[in-house]
């Protein structure tokens, strides 16, 4: 996409990176991200309670399902982001509170569209995803009662993006920390309390994204009270909403795209049977906790590099793209060694089907390598997103996915599951090392 016009009026002024200000959005972030994961490891935990395989398969297909649905909506989260850093950096206060507002009410207009929507969107998961009688079922009863939380779910994202625009990760600390461990003393309650099995899961949900959405309403009221707000002119402005929607597709069309990898692969798995499936769904939690780790240095990158496009600041670009990608590799390799270590007992503590337990640790190594082959592609995604380079970025997602589709169908048939997930992880390299390609191009020519 184009860059955006600097309005002369506004004076951008260079600032510096370093470590302090990389950690003092990467470590709240990756606090407040790392609930997410642990949030769906105590929902698999208490349906894993249970005993029974096809819940814990439920309770996967429709986490897969509901993530098609609205990570495909991630851009009011990460372009959010990025359009309020490049707005701070130029010190354009009255866009940064426009972002905002344009992202709510596309996120308004999206929830309820979905909602809508959910009984062909259910079809339609279920029809592509598989897996038993039993399983199906189970996923039709969560999904139907947290497809409720679709409005709110897409408010928080806009909140939690414009929080990290501004640079203020404590504040987007404080809400993912509320959202999600209200979620999760919800889910213990409902499940192992009141004995309400996968609904108690979906319910707990639903009312976490309603408050949650209200306390992110109240904290931006708070933080502005005494600023003026933009007109409506000004938040409907041709130029600046055009510009959002492009990069809005571009995301939506890259968020798409990775949840259909992440689809795709649960769908294969189901194809092998419930206990593979069971298994592959708790490695996949790993897959996730190393992501939302990593996700906070991509945060400080998002923040950080969007911020110099906005000053037009080079040397500060420059150096957020080396700080952040030495912190991301050394994260990753902890994590890779964390999983080697206490994979086992993380294994037994989500399921106590000793069969489903024996094939997630038979499977186990290729969790542990997983953060070392995408560790690269969550912090050039950060760098992209805050430099709304999305047309580059949506492009290189396509072209790794096709490399994916082609390995698995290559691999599969002779090394079965192990073929699939080195499929999985080859997908993950190739979008990291793609974007590190192009980055000095788009670089140059944003900054020229």
């Amino acid at each position: 996409m184009s860059q955006p016009r600097h309005d002369p009026s506004i004076t951008a002024e260079p600032f510096s990176v370093t470590h302090r200000s990389v950690l003092a959005i990467a470590i709240p972030m990756t606090l407040g991200y790392l609930s997410t994961p642990l949030l769906g490891l105590v929902d698999m935990a208490v349906i894993g309670r249970l005993g029974d395989a096809a819940l814990i398969g439920g309770i996967a297909v429709g986490g897969v399902i509901f993530d098609l649905v609205f990570t495909t909506f991630n851009f009011l989260r990460s372009g959010t982001t990025g359009l309020t850093a490049q707005a701070l950096g130029a010190r354009n206060d009255q866009e940064i509170k426009a972002t905002l507002l344009r992202a709510l009410l596309l996120a308004g207009a999206f929830g309820l569209a979905v909602i809508v929507l959910s009984a062909p969107l259910l079809a339609l998961g279920l029809w592509f995803l598989g897996g038993s009688d039993e399983v199906q079922a189970a996923t039709a009863r969560y999904f139907e009662i947290r497809i409720l939380s679709a409005p709110f779910l897409l408010a928080n994202y806009a909140f939690l993006g414009w929080f990290i625009g501004l640079g203020r990760a404590g504040t987007g600390l404080a809400l993912q920390l509320f959202l999600n461990g209200l979620n999760i003393v919800l889910s213990v309650f409902l499940v192992l309390g009141l004995g309400w099995g996968v609904e108690g899961v979906a319910w707990a949900t639903v009312v976490s994204e309603i408050a949650a959405a209200g306390l992110g309403a109240g904290l931006v009221l708070v933080t502005q009270k005494r600023k003026t707000w933009p007109t409506v002119a000004v938040i409907l402005d041709r130029r600046l909403v055009l510009r959002m929607m492009a990069l809005n597709r571009d995301i939506m069309i890259r968020s798409f795209t990775l949840l259909f990898a992440f689809a795709f692969f649960m769908a294969r798995s189901a194809d092998q049977g419930d206990t593979i499936l069971a298994a592959n769904a708790i490695l996949e939690k790993f897959i996730m906790v190393a992501a939302f780790f990593l996700d906070g240095l991509a945060a400080a990158a998002e923040q950080l590099a969007g911020r110099a496009v906005g000053a037009r600041h080079r040397p500060a670009f420059d150096r957020t793209l080396k700080l952040t990608a030495l912190w991301s590799f050394a994260l990753a390799g902890i994590l890779a060694v964390l999983f080697w270590l206490f994979g086992p007992m993380l294994i037994a503590f989500m399921t106590t089907s000793q069969e489903v337990r024996a094939f997630a640790e038979t499977f186990l190594i290729w969790a542990v390598f997983a953060p070392l082959f995408g560790v690269l592609a969550f912090q050039m995604d950060g760098v992209f997103i805050g430099a709304t380079w999305s047309t580059t970025m949506r492009n290189m997602m396509l072209i790794s996915l096709a490399v994916y589709l082609a390995a698995y169908y290559a691999l599969f048939p002779a090394f079965g599951n192990h073929g699939l997930w080195a499929a999985f992880l080859l997908f993950f390299g190739i979008r990291g090392v793609s974007l590190l390609l192009a980055c000095k191009g788009r670089a140059d020519a944003t900054f020229s």
